[in-house]
């Protein structure tokens, strides 16, 4: 993990990717580049305050869990989504209350919540009787928030087949043994699934919310929490608006009591976009037909799909590289494959692009890559996982 005290630079108006690049020396370098624009983050915590001033985010650790992006999305004042002992632990070290943290994990090892009860870590998700029996032994004055499934019909990773209880079938019964053990249920939550790309996908879990909020309250749970989960977009704001319109309909509908809170667990939202990737090329192949005539061009570039691309194991979206060369957009286009360092012929970011005739030493930018990325990156093959550099605005 990479210090929480990096040098941070500063920029006037807008940060100058170009500008980087020259003063950083890649040419020389082997290991590629990660530049995070800080700024960014809070242009989106703006955003999200403007279009869900009712809803308190709290980052999902997961997502991008760099000290500098968490210490500096603390000192914005949101709250957390945690999911181990590790990431509590990371959080709390910058001075943040137990109570703006969540632990949404539904299934979580007795020594992770051994500590969470050290820490008065209160609210934390369940979804089956075993782990309200672990509660009831290990942590019985914490609040649990009963996660259900229901999930959106369009998701880049849906989330439904590992946790969630049935929330017509399970979800009342979980609340009664809760209440026979004596253990306070004080809310609900959902997810609808990481890179949602349907709108109504909220409304129905939001719906089903409600009727677990009755069932607790008949029940005799103090019912004061509803987390709405993750899967804004982290580059689409236009669809971000047409998610939060439909957030606070039904909010507003089935939620209008104020003395519920209710936050959710964005991830991608605040990181996605905060970060660009430098990678250069360090070698090329040409592929020829039978008959002599070049069919493609392959580069190999100093990062690939087991560092900053790893997400493309579990997000498969497109990637497009930006180029850094004078004229670009007047060269001649050809049939190119991008490949990542290593020996692993899985280690394919892109088979379909049409680019320039690049040389060694020519560099690509990769926009959008803070989301699910160098949480997971490993130096496989002994290649060094990208640096990271933090910009601001001034």
């Amino acid at each position: 993990m990479e210090s929480s005290n990096p040098k941070t630079h500063f920029y006037e108006k807008e940060l100058d990717i170009r500008h980087v690049i020259e003063e950083s020396d890649l040419q020389n370098l082997d290991q590629a580049l990660n530049i995070c624009d800080l700024s960014s983050l809070e242009r989106k915590l703006r955003l999200w305050q403007k279009l869900m001033p009712k809803i308190k985010p709290h980052y999902a650790v997961k997502c991008n869990d760099n000290p500098v992006v968490v210490k500096f999305l603390a000192d914005l004042g949101i709250g957390f989504d945690c999911a181990s002992k590790n990431e509590l632990k990371l959080v709390l070290g910058f001075g943040v209350s137990p109570e703006r943290i969540i632990f949404a994990h539904p299934c979580r090892p007795v020594s992770h919540l051994k500590f969470a009860k050290k820490q008065k870590v209160l609210n934390g998700t369940v979804d089956n009787e075993y782990e309200i029996y672990k509660l009831h032994k290990h942590y019985p004055n914490s609040n649990l928030i009963v996660r259900f499934k229901s999930e959106a019909k369009k998701a880049l990773c849906p989330l439904g087949d590992k946790y969630g209880c049935d929330a017509a079938a399970d979800g009342a019964a979980l609340m009664l043994l809760a209440k026979a053990l004596k253990l306070k249920v004080t809310g609900t939550s959902f997810h609808v699934g990481s890179g949602c790309s349907e709108v109504e996908a909220f409304d129905r879990a939001i719906e089903k919310a409600e009727n677990i909020f009755r069932a607790g309250e008949f029940i005799g749970h103090d019912m004061n929490l509803l987390d709405i989960g993750g899967g804004f977009p982290g580059i689409d704001d236009n669809m971000f608006g047409k998610m939060a319109e439909a957030v606070n309909s039904s909010v507003q509908l089935r939620f209008p009591d104020e003395r519920v809170q209710i936050i959710a667990e964005p991830g991608r939202f605040f990181v996605g976009a905060a970060y660009t990737l430098i990678c250069k090329v360090h070698a090329k192949r040409e592929v020829r037909s039978k008959d002599g005539k070049l069919d493609q061009l392959m580069y190999y570039l100093n990062d690939g799909i087991f560092g900053a691309f790893a997400g493309l194991f579990y997000y498969p979206e497109p990637v497009t590289p930006q180029l850094y060369l004078d004229e670009a957009e007047n060269m001649p286009k050809f049939r190119s494959v991008i490949w990542g360092p290593s020996c692993d012929a899985l280690d394919k970011i892109s088979g379909d692009l049409f680019l320039p005739n690049l040389n060694p030493g020519d560099l690509l930018g990769f926009r959008n890559m803070g989301a699910y990325a160098m949480p997971i990156a490993s130096p496989f093959n002994g290649f060094d996982v990208p640096e990271t550099r933090f910009y601001r605005a001034k």
